[in-house]
């Protein structure tokens, strides 16, 4: 009979969010900001689905080169050092929300995903044994160069991709600051549940769209396969890289107390507007042809904008302070 550990989903194991790299909401350290980790502390962090050992380097004056301003909004960088494998050592950017605390906990849950990703290339290579797909070498090894030369190949078609940006209106780019002040600066939290949530807002937005955009005027199906993909990416991201470490606790109680309700049903447009600066790396790892992201590029514009001409029906005012007793909980948490 297998054991608890191999019954686990990644998924499961991980549970807190602490999404793969390049998927985080992402920005420079904020002037006054307090970092979580010590400089040179042993912590754990997310590189794919595994975690490393890695470390807080002695300087964190160094700042990352980003482009797209609305990505300086969200989140905190850290510059952390690398050290896996054994012999291999790299440096490399990470969100806080990629980082977790070295204690016996996380080091079972390292142990853990370590397993279940051995298993899981065991399987493949006995599938592609079986399958006859791999050549044997006079060794016994499966060849491995027809895999490799297809992998290089993904790669280069991947980076071949345009990349894809979505303009981000001043306002609301100031509405993610301040969003990001409030939770991670002033210990607050977004009251929730919301009204009107992520999918009344959707809603709104096809309905609004239909009636008042010639363009769309006939192309409800198309709004509803926006609709529906939001929604669908939403409550998909939300737990991953949508939250500041911050409002997890909150996550987890209201995962608990709606248990039968999407969180797309729970949350509102606060965090629908973080998803919308991790979409160009969202889509970007897809399969959708050119034509069809240039069509979801002009919804994703217009959205922003009814995001922005109705923000003071959507947005909050004003945040609700964390109790003493949440405060606790979230260290714990962590």
């Amino acid at each position: 009979m297998a054991s608890a550990t191999e019954q686990q989903t990644t998924s499961e194991i991980i549970s807190a969010p602490a999404p793969s790299s390049g998927s985080d909401p992402v920005s420079t350290q904020a002037p006054g900001h307090q970092i979580n980790f010590t400089e040179g502390e042993r912590i754990l962090c997310f590189h794919g689905p595994l975690l490393y050992e890695a470390k807080n380097p002695n300087s964190l004056t160094k700042k990352p080169k980003l482009e797209n301003t609305a990505l300086k909004t969200m989140g905190t960088i850290q510059e952390l050092t690398f050290h896996s494998h054994s012999t291999n050592s790299w440096d490399e950017w990470v969100p806080e929300s990629r980082t977790l605390k070295y204690n016996d906990q996380n080091l079972k849950r390292q142990s853990d995903l370590n397993s279940l990703n051995t298993k899981k290339k065991a399987q493949q290579a006995a599938a592609a044994a079986n399958s006859g797909d791999g050549k044997k070498t006079d060794g016994g090894a499966v060849d491995s160069k027809k895999r490799q030369r297809e992998t290089g190949e993904k790669e280069e078609e991947y980076l071949k991709r345009p990349e894809i940006k979505i303009p981000i209106p001043e306002s609301l780019k100031i509405q993610l600051v301040d969003d990001w002040e409030n939770v991670t600066k002033n210990q607050k939290l977004v009251s929730l549940p919301r009204t009107p949530n992520v999918t009344q807002i959707l809603k709104l937005f096809k309905e609004n769209t239909l009636k008042n955009l010639a363009n769309y005027a006939h192309q409800e199906d198309v709004l509803d396969e926006l609709v529906n993909g939001l929604k669908s990416y939403f409550d998909k991201a939300l737990g991953n890289i949508l939250l500041y470490r911050f409002e997890r606790q909150q996550y987890v109680e209201l995962k608990k107390k709606f248990s039968d309700k999407d969180m797309s049903d729970v949350y509102g447009a606060e965090h629908l507007l973080r998803l919308f600066v991790q979409l160009p790396q969202l889509i970007a790892h897809t399969n959708m042809d050119q034509e069809t992201i240039l069509t979801l590029k002009d919804l994703f514009v217009e959205f922003l904008k009814y995001l922005e001409a109705n923000a003071s029906q959507l947005f909050l005012q004003s945040y609700e302070n964390a109790t003493p007793a949440y405060i606790n909980a979230t260290k714990n948490l962590i």
